[in-house]
């Protein structure tokens, strides 16, 4: 779970609680072995054949063993024979190439840490798509896909939405675009006219073992206003509206709980909670906005509205 705390700000005579929130990011990198070090740190390779996950094709995802960011699906493994866990494609965004110290060949380091995870081989044949990311295993971890969780949340501007859950421990992808309208694979432009009926929502996949749904959940409804109907703050338009996009029942057990909680401290919650439908992911330039742009400031502040341990 997240850490915070506290402060009292007070405006017009109400009091709220604003959480300073320590994300993910401002998190040490997890501790490692002398042997992690050697590969992930110092640029070293495991002896071939010798891995933890070379003939490892379970449903899953592979993240970074020192800071946890999500590099290679299951589904993009393959077995190459070549004594290394071999991939044909990474996550989006989530490896960095360079040339290699051996003048020869392209070392890909993970793009959140610049953690050392092996090599990029091209011109083999093995696949489509022509590549082969040789990694070694001491460099990731593997989370089943049973311990991983998906749930869409639609707050104002996912440019916002996103960058709060896009630094939050556990999550290991947020994704904004569209949801809960009427058009296939719309434009902004299109959602923006309002006449798709989509909001504005961020896809959140989560490891359950790090963070909970009821964390995400008090999050989401903490760092917008869930009272302001079909807008927030200066956004307006269907859009802009409130939703939780679920998947299960044991998710909208949660959110209703949620709801009933912030009713009884007089809230008048317009939430809307429906089950998830086609979601639309947004162009590249919508994805990862606030950090591709360093923008730090967010008027998607959190304020505390649930009873603290």
């Amino acid at each position: 779970m997240r850490q915070f705390s506290s402060y009292l700000l007070i405006v017009t005579g109400v009091i709220l609680i604003t959480c300073s929130v320590v994300n993910g990011d401002d998190m040490k990198y997890r501790g490692l072995t002398p042997e992690e070090e050697y590969v992930i740190v110092h640029g070293g390779t495991e002896i071939p054949y010798t891995g933890r996950y070379v003939d490892t094709f379970e449903d899953g995802v592979y993240v970074c063993r020192r800071c946890g960011s999500p590099l290679f699906r299951s589904e993009a493994k393959f077995g190459a024979h070549c004594g290394w866990p071999a991939f044909d494609l990474a996550i989006e965004g989530a490896v960095e190439t360079r040339p290699d110290p051996d003048g020869v060949r392209t070392e890909i380091l993970c793009a959140s840490c610049g953690g050392h995870l092996g090599h990029l081989f091209t011109g083999e044949g093995y696949t489509e798509t022509d590549s082969r990311h040789c990694v070694n295993s001491i460099s990731m971890d593997f989370i089943p896909a049973d311990r991983i969780g998906t749930i869409f949340f639609a707050g104002g501007c996912f440019w916002e939405v996103e960058n709060a859950f896009e630094h939050t421990s556990g999550v290991l992808e947020a994704l904004s675009g569209y949801m809960g309208g009427t058009t296939d694979n719309p434009s902004y432009a299109d959602v923006c006219s309002g006449t798709t009926g989509h909001a504005e929502t961020v896809k959140v996949v989560f490891d359950t073992s790090v963070v909970t749904f009821k964390e995400l959940a008090m999050i989401f409804f903490e760092i917008h206003d869930p009272t302001q109907v079909n807008r927030q703050g200066l956004d307006t338009g269907t859009q802009y509206r409130s939703s939780v996009f679920y998947n299960t029942q044991e998710q909208l057990t949660v959110l209703e709980e949620l709801v009933r909680i912030l009713v009884s401290q007089g809230y008048e919650v317009v939430t809307e909670l429906v089950p998830a439908c086609d979601f639309w992911p947004a162009d590249d330039y919508h994805q990862n906005y606030f950090d591709n742009n360093e923008i730090r400031a967010s008027c998607h502040t959190r304020v505390c509205r649930f009873p603290q341990d």
